[in-house]
């Protein structure tokens, strides 16, 4: 074919190009002084608030909490239950502004429903038609609302799957230090945070690519090319058929509570340890949440729990498969750099046989 020559250097010259631009394109981002007149340059924070906006926005988004039931009854109760007659209430993050509408219904003087989303123009039109007349619906990002005066209680649902993914602890501690009155409330204020060891059900395990042989296929040697991106080790689900069962007993290895954390009292690591109680195999660790309005009323993420509120996920920081038997011990370490960005949290585990420890006990 006469063509095939012209093909061939077409080709090869569209590749040089492409890698020639490529390594500009780098030289350039690499230079802090140069790179801003060629790229617009957004911080983490813009970045985050950008996705928030159109995530919240999304109507389906809205439709798998408002479908919660346990999520919709826990903040009912707790509205029920605390909103007196006459408070000034901030609802931070009101969506379609149900949470709004349940605290003015209740008797609340003055509601106001923050959010920084196209969903507004939706939740001023169902306040319309339900008649709900004493919620004022601000478009702005907290950070930059302001009252006249205090206000009695703080509303919110900014809990993330990983509980502190929505920068929950900055955005409702930033509106307490500046708006709410002494002895103001916080609903809900008190969050436990879970990273338990667990065994993931057979049949729905994928373990790392260098575990695998298939069909006598062996792929072992992609050990030495770990993906970088730190995404890769995690898993998101909201399916209760995929934890088989935690390895030990679960406990929190972190409680809050918003009255009195600030950010900055967020611990950059935390070491735990789990004794064996259900023998299996050690897959990664389960990240979820329980938040708690008094004692006896509580929303769980819990993923082995019926009862666990559906629309938010829970997290799996992934490992690779280790056996583990009753009586073992497992020592894990989480490090955060953000706790707000996931991409930062590493975690490490170190295994203490029974045996070992038994032998240990009887020298002592």
């Amino acid at each position: 074919m006469p063509f095939q020559p012209l093909q061939r250097i077409s080709v090869r010259l569209f590749s040089s190009c492409c890698s020639l631009l490529e390594n500009i394109a780098n030289w350039i981002q690499d230079r802090p002084r140069i790179s801003p007149w060629f790229y617009k340059h957004h911080s983490a924070e813009a970045d985050y608030r950008d996705h928030n906006g159109r995530m919240f926005a999304n109507l389906h988004e809205q439709e798998r909490m408002l479908a919660d039931g346990q999520r919709m009854a826990f903040y009912q109760q707790a509205i029920r239950q605390h909103i007196k007659r006459g408070d000034r209430v901030i609802d931070l993050g009101t969506g379609t502004g149900i949470l709004a509408a349940l605290a003015s219904r209740q008797g609340a003087a003055h509601v106001y429903a923050i959010d920084h989303s196209d969903i507004l123009k939706h939740a001023r039109t169902l306040a319309i038609a339900n008649q709900i007349e004493n919620v004022e619906f601000v478009a702005t990002h907290s950070s930059a609302f302001n009252t006249e005066g205090p206000v009695d209680v703080i509303l919110h649902e900014q809990m993330g799957d990983c509980l502190f993914d929505e920068d929950m602890v900055a955005n409702v501690t930033d509106l307490r230090d500046r708006l709410l009155k002494p002895n103001g409330l916080i609903l809900p204020s008190v969050f436990e945070f879970f990273c338990e060891p667990i065994n993931i059900t057979n049949a729905r395990l994928v373990p790392f690519i260098w575990e695998l042989n298939v069909c006598g296929y062996d792929y072992s040697c992609l050990e030495y090319n770990r993906p970088q991106d730190s995404s890769y080790y995690h898993l998101s689900s909201s399916d209760l058929n995929l934890v088989d069962h935690f390895l030990g007993q679960p406990e929190p290895v972190l409680t809050i509570d918003l009255h009195t954390v600030n950010a900055a009292d967020l611990p950059p690591q935390i070491t735990f340890t789990r004794e064996v109680i259900n023998a299996g195999r050690l897959d990664g660790f389960a990240i979820y949440f329980r938040a708690r309005v008094d004692h006896d009323l509580t929303l769980s993420s819990d993923p082995t729990d019926p009862q666990r509120a559906p629309h938010w996920g829970f997290r799996i920081l992934r490992c690779e498969g280790e056996i583990y038997a009753e009586g073992d011990v497992i020592e894990t370490t989480l490090t955060v750099g953000k706790w707000p960005e996931l991409d930062t949290w590493r975690w490490t585990h170190v295994k203490q046989l029974a045996a070992n420890r038994a032998l240990a006990t009887r020298a002592v």
